[in-house]
């Protein structure tokens, strides 16, 4: 069986899942094979493997940097929120409906063999396993039953490393306050700890380092700086929403409240001369060379937040200058209607979309997951250039969309809508300025964002030689060596290595 170490957190954000990536780097720099592992994950930002499961974006992330193929033993139990109290629960890749968090609660008690059948099966083919929990180990009223942090410890005999978050102020209280709060069986799993985050002179924090060693019962194994790496982070607590300074090219990404995937954009943020915003009113439109639609967890119900927003008029005023790009629950959004009849992600029956593409879509309860690629087929207006053009991407939908009937605006009911003929199965959808794909990860491959960049650009009358060619893969890779060479100058190595090799 693999040799294993697990990284807890004293809260959400500080940083866990970027140090699980970089533990995963170096361990495969040294020859090891590495995979990671997180029992439960609860975020808007999934992928699709393969064979067509579906997991937590941050697992892919770690899996990239180990330099092996995602796979969904990785993250056994995926939760996406569907609204403030309730989640789709996935469990090993595939969707079985939704759950309120009370419900959830009671039936998680018997995923415990799920869990254990999805890490045992990889700690059988791999040398070491990273852990990453989620959230704190001290939340006093989550404890019963964890299946995520101590409880999962305990279950893969893992050792912990717990991390917590300068940069917030109060690391030390974090830290200790975590500790003190754990069980003393607990306490004792922990075998060091790690102060993330860090921006200034280490020196300054020295006395405050000797005494987490000395309150603590077990070492600080790093002290690790502040990282700007541009990589996949959790969606719930990404600080790219407050990256807000101009650019060459300004894109927008409308905010969702049920945002999902927004994966979808890091390539445009690694491109030269380009500032991706974050919006969430009318108002931040202005002055924006394009506008993009994201994914949604909850299509209908963020439709209805565009138009409560005031972003339909908005949006409707854009795209007579501008080029309008939707993803997903974004391209459906675009559409004229959307259904609901099963009431598979709220309690919304049926809502109008924007109206600016002649589709309508209806929500179904199977859902789509599959991985594509392929060439772009031919596109017009102004992103004409995008035609046959590699892709390649994945597919994660409930929703049938097909073209509109002249009739449909004149439907009083569902009586109207026909399910007769194939859904649509164009890459791009388009009318005029107004694209729709149901794609995750379009503009990911070849030159496909920097050609729209280059376009942007040249309507703005600015020369675009700053937009480099971007090799988005060999990116990430460049990004992954970084990682690890920022944790094997400020994380103690040789301690990580003994305290994974004591519990042996």
């Amino acid at each position: 069986m693999a040799r294993v170490i697990m990284v807890q957190g004293t809260m959400s954000g500080v940083g866990k899942s970027l140090i699980v990536a970089g533990l995963c780097r170096i361990f495969k720099q040294e020859g090891y094979k590495v995979a990671p592992f997180k029992s439960q994950n609860m975020a808007l930002n999934s992928y699709i493997t393969e064979d067509g499961l579906e997991m937590g974006r941050a697992q892919v992330m770690q899996a990239e940097a180990a330099g092996v193929r995602p796979d969904c033993r990785m993250n056994p139990i995926l939760l996406k929120p569907t609204n403030n109290v309730g989640s789709q629960v996935i469990i090993n890749g595939r969707a079985i409906g939704n759950m309120s968090a009370v419900d959830y609660f009671e039936f998680k008690k018997g995923l415990l063999p799920i869990i254990k059948n999805a890490y045992d099966s990889l700690a059988s083919e791999y040398d070491i396993i990273v852990i990453e929990g989620a959230g704190s180990p001290a939340e006093i009223n989550l404890k019963q039953n964890d299946i995520v942090n101590m409880g999962m410890a305990r279950l893969a005999n893992a050792p912990v490393l717990l991390v917590g978050d300068i940069d917030r102020g109060g690391v030390f209280a974090q830290l200790l306050g975590t500790l003190m709060l754990l069980e003393e069986d607990e306490k004792a799993m922990v075998k060091g700890l790690v102060v993330n985050k860090f921006r200034g002179d280490k020196s300054l924090l020295a006395s405050g380092i000797d005494e987490l060693n000395k309150r603590g019962g077990c070492p600080v194994v790093g002290v690790v700086p502040y990282m700007d790496i541009s990589l996949d982070d959790e969606d719930s607590q990404t600080e790219r929403f407050e990256k807000k300074q101009d650019a060459y090219v300004n894109i927008a990404v409308i905010k969702l409240p049920r945002m999902s995937n927004i994966s979808d954009f890091t390539v445009f943020e690694i491109i030269d001369g380009v500032a991706v915003h974050y919006v969430t009113r009318p108002g931040e439109l202005l002055g924006k060379d394009m506008i993009i639609i994201p994914g949604s967890k909850n299509t209908l119900e963020d439709m209805n937040w565009l138009k409560e927003s005031g972003f339909v008029d908005a949006i409707k005023s854009y795209s007579i200058y501008i080029p309008i790009f939707g993803i997903c629950g974004g391209f459906q959004m675009l559409g004229q209607m959307i259904y609901d009849p099963d009431k598979i992600e709220s309690g919304v029956y049926e809502t109008k979309g924007l109206g600016l593409l002649d589709i309508y879509t209806i929500l179904v309860k199977q859902k789509h997951t599959v991985n594509v690629d392929g060439d772009i087929g031919a596109v017009t207006g102004p992103f004409e250039f995008l035609s046959g053009k590699k892709y390649t991407g994945y597919e994660i939908h409930h929703g049938i969309s097909r073209y509109i009937r002249q009739d449909l605006d004149e439907a009083a009911d569902m009586s109207c809508i026909s399910f007769e003929g194939k859904a649509i199965d164009d890459v791009v959808i388009n009318k005029d300025n107004v694209y729709g794909t149901y794609i995750h990860g379009f503009f990911d491959e070849g030159d496909i964002a920097v050609s729209i960049v280059k376009y942007l650009a040249k309507q703005n009358g600015v020369e675009a030689s700053f937009a480099r060619d971007v090799n988005y893969k060999a990116y990430k890779e460049q990004e992954y060596d970084r990682l690890a060479d920022i944790l094997r100058e400020h994380m103690d190595m040789s301690e990580i290595y003994k305290i994974i090799d004591d519990r042996c």
